[in-house]
């Protein structure tokens, strides 16, 4: 089976899109998985002409495309908004800053990313979704599980008609479960799921690094939401085997500081088992890309983001066609 490998080119925006375009050819990926903010996809630009361009542009280098990716917009549709959400937002989209009204902006221009989508000719929208609950993680001073059934109604709210636009224009949503979002791990993605009455629109952009560190069983996500898995990240991430000064939260120290707990690490340098995942998508029998997210703040990027795409097509395999058994049964 060779899968396509791709690049997110969120970690890249700060370089035009025709000059990542060049490097991803020259790295060795077949395609790019295009972030919505940088010149890379402008949502408030795309229509016909500029989609064209688009792929045109991709054509000329011989990538392909799979998927776009809005998760600095999804992340403010259901966020309570502060300061914080102006530095990541399109003006247009942060307008007046009122809470409710950044809201709405954001779940109208996730619609009008599926319509983008839509007229690329690609299937699939990755994102984050925010979460009205996320500051209730710990529960201190004690949360009455009626905040938590509240948040996830609130968030039911804001994503259902989102969803429904989705489902109308046949394109999938892929959440990228993740801390800070609605759903960060297989329990509250179960719940997640719930509360939207398993949306057909709505599933999972699987990324194993943002579930390792935490604990959570990143092979068994995949088979507990197999049908679910809409586009996936290949991204490592390392964790100690040790005590550290600063745990799972951070201790509100930089990505890089060796004093952390976790980090995040190119493709094979992490503590992720990408071979189980490999394994695991091919029983699920996942076809689509496999999409490199490339992060490691101690590494430099074109060094490692070539090496991260020979690593995945070196460690992806196609599945067996026969029992292994097969040559010993009685022949009739």
């Amino acid at each position: 089976m060779s899968r396509s490998v791709t690049l997110f080119t969120g970690q890249w925006a700060d370089l035009p899109i025709e000059t990542v375009c060049e490097k991803a050819k020259a790295f060795g990926y077949d395609g790019l998985e295009l972030a919505c903010w940088g010149d890379h996809f402008e949502v408030n630009k795309a229509d016909q002409n500029y989609c064209d361009s688009k792929k045109e542009l991709l054509k000329k280098y011989d990538l392909k495309l799979f998927a776009i990716s809005n998760h600095l917009v999804g992340q403010a549709v259901s966020d309570n908004i502060d300061e914080r959400h102006k530095s990541i937002l399109p003006a247009y989209v942060w307008g007046n800053g009122k809470a409710k009204d950044v809201n709405k902006r954001a779940a109208d221009e996730m619609i009008k990313t599926a319509e983008a989508a839509k007229r690329l000719g690609i299937k699939v929208v990755n994102g984050f979704t925010g979460s009205p609950i996320w500051h209730l993680l710990y529960s201190f001073p004690p949360v009455p599980p009626e905040m938590i059934e509240d948040g996830y109604k609130k968030f039911a709210s804001q994503w259902i008609p989102i969803m429904d636009e989705f489902k109308r224009l046949k394109i999938k949503f892929g959440l990228e479960v993740h801390p800070t979002e609605i759903a960060f791990d297989i329990a509250s993605a179960e719940k997640t799921l719930e509360v939207l009455n398993n949306h057909s629109a709505f599933g999972f952009n699987y990324d194993p690094s943002h579930l390792g560190y935490q604990g959570v069983d990143y092979v068994s996500f995949l088979y507990k939401f197999a049908k679910k898995i809409f586009h996936v990240h290949m991204k490592d991430a390392w964790w100690s085997s040790s005590l550290t000064e600063a745990g799972v939260f951070g201790g509100h120290l930089e990505f890089g500081d060796r004093r952390r707990f976790w980090d995040f690490r190119s493709l094979g340098r992490g503590n992720i088992k990408f071979e189980e995942i490999i394994r695991a998508l091919n029983r699920i029998e996942y076809l689509g890309p496999l999409s490199v997210e490339w992060e490691d703040g101690g590494m430099d990027r074109n060094i490692g983001a070539a090496e991260a795409c020979q690593f995945v097509k070196n460690i992806d395999f196609s599945p067996s066609g026969v029992k292994f058994d097969a040559a010993f049964e009685d022949k009739k």
